[in-house]
């Protein structure tokens, strides 16, 4: 039965693109797990697609209508074969078709079974699909820049989905962090741990300077001016894929080092992540919270740029 509500770009363009549709609840094949999925977190990399921009987008170009989406909670309904350790009613959380298969703006997805984690349970539903992404790319990001402890470390946009996540995984690590922010989340940045940089108050790198480490989640010009906040060894890992050739070309002018990275899944880290939340050592903010088929507000919130935590979507009943 067409039964399985899905959320999906009908065409590269505005939010207003993005349409709710009813398609078969798919079958897992072999080493697969059917999902009933909670919630889907939505990401900026989400709404890049559906704008038609970056390599999601390009690769899938010819395969709309497409359904957008790569963390998710939710409860196991059925296991394909060969799948050992799930069973019906046990609820996971993963991040799921990346990238290009997405689906999780989905009632119903099947997953491979080496994708999700097992939720623990003072881990609520919520928390779990905010985790996938954005805590697997900050992990990653801190990883790679090679964070340690007494760092000074700059993240941008720490208040966001990601960022959030990063102050307190690099706080974790033992790093002095600082995180750029608007003035409304100056209490919301400190009370994570870090010291806030106001970039309504002023230019960042002259708010803050001698940093070992920039974590750019932001891009473009303001990724290129808080390069001026590192020190000469600085260390940078930029996030928006479709600004990073010219922040590492603006780095490289300056001698610093400088990488693009792209989240890989790693179910080892969102095992740890959720361990980390159900322990109480890393809080996960929802910053909005929206009905499957208001997909179209979500995108529209989240391309403002001024998002405290995640944004999910909630699946219909």
């Amino acid at each position: 039965m067409s039964n399985n509500m899905t959320l999906v770009i009908t065409a590269f363009g505005g939010p207003e693109t993005l349409a709710p549709v009813f398609k078969d609840i798919p079958e897992p094949a072999a080493g697969e797990v059917l999902v009933k999925v909670e919630f889907a977190g939505v990401n900026p990399i989400d709404a890049k697609t559906r704008a038609g921009l970056g390599w999601a987008a390009q690769q899938n170009k010819d395969n709309l209508p497409w359904t957008p989406g790569y963390d998710m909670s939710g409860v196991v309904v059925a296991a394909g074969d060969g799948v050992e350790g799930f069973e019906a009613g046990q609820r996971v959380a993963g991040l799921v078709g990346f990238p290009l298969q997405a689906g999780a703006y989905s009632q119903y997805l099947t997953a491979g079974a080496d994708t999700l984690s097992k939720v623990p349970e003072n881990v609520t539903a919520q928390t779990a699909a905010a985790l996938p992404v954005a805590g697997q790319t900050a992990w990653q990001a801190l990883e790679k820049a090679g964070v340690k402890a007494g760092d000074k470390v700059l993240i941008l946009a720490g208040a966001g989905g990601v960022g959030h996540v990063a102050i307190q995984l690099a706080k974790a690590l033992g790093a002095d962090v600082f995180a750029s922010c608007s003035q409304s989340n100056v209490g919301f940045v400190q009370a994570l741990g870090a010291s806030a940089v106001d970039y309504t108050a002023g230019d960042i790198a002259g708010q803050v300077s001698g940093c070992d480490v920039l974590i750019d989640l932001v891009g473009g010009n303001v990724g290129i001016a808080a390069l001026d906040a590192l020190n000469e060894n600085g260390r940078v890992v930029t996030i928006p894929t479709i600004t990073a050739e010219a922040v590492k070309e603006a780095a490289g002018e300056k001698a610093l080092q400088a990488e693009g990275m792209l989240v890989s899944p790693d179910k080892a880290q969102m095992d740890a992540l959720l361990e980390m939340a159900d322990s109480g050592r890393l809080m996960v903010t929802i910053g909005g919270k929206y009905p499957l088929e208001q997909g179209a507000q979500a995108h529209s919130v989240i391309e403002s740029g001024h998002v405290r935590g995640k944004l999910l979507l909630e699946m219909p009943n």
